[in-house]
């Protein structure tokens, strides 16, 4: 491990080095690529740098425990010793996590698919509720939320939204929430009062670049037709929501949010991308069932993950086994938690299948 910390220190030196060069920026592909690696290697050698520094103050400690004989002296030493040996385990921990190898998907945006499923009408007023969730944690992130397509049902309700979320690093934390969420509660329409059950499916992709998948427009169908639902006096009014479908896989996508065809038809695009680059996500995640193993939950979309209990007031995430019961602060938004307990979950499972291997 300290061989490897030891030559991303020296990466880093360098990288630091090509970036105080004159003229630089004047490759603006090249400058970006040095930027990010920067800020990819500052966490990892800052922690070396201060663990370092903490094995120096140990040694230093020591060594005037040997030499002191003024109490106070040696008091300030044990003090200093004891708080250094803390902080190097600690710091220790934090480089393992650090080293693991880094999904190259997680600085990316989002592009978010919510699917009302068993239940009917209760299935879809639970997914609006759910993109809600969605929206109020992005913006508490202070990330930007775009709405790409919505089918709404008459009460509120919505059979599908797809949605995209621009932020850093928002797929390294929304990756966890693909899979089947389930509710429990007693629907408004129930005059038995019985409590019911109902599903639906969140998939989260990546946003893909061109340079990620290219597109051969030849394979690719655009319809245009007439927006329906909320969206403003014109946008009933013209022919500006777009149909794409994509021949060779039969992917459809519809997109209506925006009042130009031509920027629903650049939006309809970004999901196919994204929907492809995922469709390749998946094909190697299944290549490497090992790997898929050691992960908690980011690959199959038919997984139950997760299930909202209103009677009882309680959330459980099923991978990790997390039961909270702030069901409400969660509806509105407060899912941090649940994120931080899926990321520590998922570190820990590949440091331990790490050392297995």
């Amino acid at each position: 491990m300290f061989d490897k910390l030891e030559d991303l220190l020296i990466r880093f030196e360098e990288v630091l080095s090509e970036l105080s060069e004159p003229g630089v920026s004047d490759d603006q592909n090249r400058f970006r690529k040095l930027m990010k690696e920067q800020s990819d290697l500052a966490p990892i050698v800052e922690a070396y740098r201060e663990y370092k520094q903490c094995r120096q103050n140990i040694e230093d400690s020591l060594e005037l425990l040997q030499e002191e004989s003024d109490e106070e002296m040696r008091e300030l030493a044990k003090e200093e010793l004891n708080e250094s040996k803390a902080r190097v385990e600690e710091l220790e921990g934090q480089m393992k996590i650090l080293l693991l190898p880094k999904d190259p998907n997680d600085d990316k945006n989002v592009i978010v698919e919510i699917r009302a499923g068993a239940g009917g009408d209760e299935a879809a007023l639970f997914a609006a509720e759910i993109y809600r969730m969605y929206v109020h944690y992005a913006e508490s992130r202070r990330w930007k939320v775009e709405t790409m397509d919505v089918e709404e049902i008459g009460i509120g309700g919505m059979k599908y939204v797809s949605f995209m979320v621009t932020g850093q690093g928002a797929y390294s934390v929304l990756k966890y929430e693909s899979g089947v969420h389930r509710v429990q509660r007693v629907p408004e329409t129930e005059s038995g009062g019985r409590i019911h059950t109902s599903t639906i499916t969140v998939a989260i992709m990546p946003e893909a670049e061109d340079v990620d998948v290219a597109i051969d427009m030849n394979d690719c169908k655009f319809d245009v037709f007439r927006a329906s639902g909320n969206g403003g006096q014109c946008v009933n009014t013209t022919d500006s929501a777009v149909r794409l479908t994509h021949i060779p896989t039969g992917i459809v996508i519809s997109c209506q949010d925006e009042k130009s065809q031509l920027k629903n038809k650049d939006k309809a695009l970004k999901v196919l991308r994204a929907k492809l680059y995922d469709l390749e996500c998946q094909k190697a995640h299944d290549a490497e069932a090992e790997a898929r193993r050691s992960q908690v939950g980011t690959g199959d979309r038919s997984e139950k993950i997760r299930t909202y209990n209103f009677p009882q007031g309680r959330v459980t995430d099923h991978r990790i086994k997390l039961t909270l019961y702030k069901l409400e602060n969660i509806m509105n938004g407060d899912i941090q938690e649940i994120i931080d307990s899926l990321i520590a979950a998922d570190q820990a499972a590949k440091m331990a299948n790490m050392q297995e291997n």
